[in-house]
């Protein structure tokens, strides 16, 4: 198992809060990551997937899981 990067750390971290509005998330996400919503989300989707994921952030993780299954 390949260990995350801190990167990869700190979108999980980042996504254990909850956006009002899609326009703040999009900013922030612009500003931290250095990359559009739509490359962040497909970077997140696929982080989504991998064992070590959730073992840094499981509730976290399993939010993610169920939202996407929707």
């Amino acid at each position: 198992m390949a260990e995350l990067t801190d990167e990869q750390r700190s979108m999980l971290d980042f996504e254990r809060h909850h956006w009002r509005y899609l326009g703040g998330k999009e900013s922030e996400v612009r500003v931290r990551f250095g990359r559009s919503l739509a490359g962040y989300q497909q970077e997140l989707n696929a982080l989504l997937d991998r064992p070590e994921a959730l073992a840094h952030a499981p509730s976290t993780v399993r939010r993610l899981r169920r939202l996407r299954q929707k």
